[in-house]
């Protein structure tokens, strides 16, 4: 059975009048980007082509987020919720997700603190192919592993005299400075914060 035929017999569709409301959260950061609604029809075309389609109350059509924009939501993953009757959807957005430009349709919404961290990635991944004149992590990308492996011993360094002097504001300082450097060194491998936050929760299993 394919993931549509069963996604079509487990939703109560009788419950939400034909019309399923769906979350559409960003795959990567975890941020709650909009709400949209699905007919049948729109979790099919969704499935086919993989960019998130619904269904539009006020234009009364099948509409795919961005196909006048170009700001679509390349779909990630769906998943029922336990009374069959909500979607969430992961994607990955391109471009904002707003018709007013925002990354989010919540905007004055405080997300929380560790989505920075994933924000922070995309400036970092950005800043790879930047003038290294213009840009401290395009000059430390510049100056390749052997430099940026250095900036996180010497960090690493800097947190444990912080801490050992129980100097606390210079402990949140300094670990700020280790927690950015190893995350420069982490783009300049390839490596993601998913893969290393992965391999914590899989110790703890």
């Amino acid at each position: 059975m394919s993931q549509l035929e069963q996604l079509q017999q487990a939703i109560d569709w009788d419950k939400v009048d034909g019309m399923i409301p769906v979350v559409v959260q960003n795959d990567h950061s975890g941020k709650v980007l909009m709400l949209g609604y699905m007919n049948q029809d729109a979790l099919a075309k969704t499935l086919e082509t993989k960019q998130v389609t619904f269904f539009s109350r006020t234009k009364q059509r099948l509409w795919t987020k961005g196909e006048t924009s170009g700001n679509v939501l390349q779909l990630k993953s769906i998943t029922l919720d336990c009374d069959q009757d909500t979607l969430l959807v992961a994607v990955d957005p391109i471009g904002p997700t707003c018709h007013l430009g925002n990354e989010t349709c919540f905007d004055g919404h405080k997300d929380p603190d560790l989505t920075f961290i994933a924000d922070l990635q995309q400036v970092l991944h950005e800043r790879k192919s930047a003038d290294p004149e213009q840009s401290y992590t395009a000059k430390l990308f510049a100056k390749g592993t052997k430099r940026i492996s250095q900036k996180v011993g010497e960090e690493g360094v800097e947190v444990a005299l912080a801490a050992m002097a129980n100097d606390r504001e210079e402990l949140i300082n300094e670990s700020a400075d280790l927690m950015y450097h190893l995350l420069v060194l982490l783009e300049k491998q390839e490596v993601s914060f998913a893969e290393v936050v992965e391999c914590l929760a899989n110790r703890h299993k």
